[in-house]
């Protein structure tokens, strides 16, 4: 039985357009834009709904972890955080108990906030999802997946 090999990947196209790091920051950016459109009817911003969302999620995530998993700089996440904790948003405590971590959580209002813009951004998610035939949905992830693995080495 002859083992099957599989085909070489074709070339870059001329046309950088066809690219597929150019057509993943196409995508990205339409992600990006659609978000922000919906996200702005409820005032909030990109990274100050994922911080909420993470914050559900991991209560009393640091300003350093959170600014990681929401992809911006420290100094930018410590933005955010001061706008949600100004919003009534997060709480965070005035000083730190150990080192210099002051663990946000969210508020009451925050987890309302919240609940309230998850229903446009699964709207934003389910439009994205929907352009994707479902039997090529898992594999699509998958290789999401193993790209960014692949760049961060």
């Amino acid at each position: 039985m002859k083992e099957s090999v599989p085909p070489e990947p074709p070339p870059p196209a001329d046309d950088v357009t066809h690219h597929l790091g150019y057509l993943l920051k196409r995508a990205q950016a339409a992600l990006r834009g659609a978000m922000d459109r919906a996200l702005r009817e409820h005032g909030l911003t990109v990274p100050q709904y994922a911080t909420l969302e993470l914050l559900a999620l991991h209560p009393g995530m640091s300003n350093a972890d959170l600014a990681r998993a929401t992809f911006v700089t420290r100094q930018s996440g410590n933005v955010v955080l001061r706008g949600l904790q100004e919003s009534g948003l997060i709480t965070r405590p005035a000083a730190a108990d150990h080192g210099r971590a002051r663990p946000a959580r969210l508020t009451e209002e925050g987890r309302a906030r919240l609940a309230e813009v998850q229903t446009a951004v699964r709207a934003v998610e389910r439009r994205m999802a929907d352009a994707v035939p479902p039997r090529r949905a898992a594999a699509l992830l998958t290789d999401l997946d193993r790209i960014a693995a692949a760049l961060e080495e």
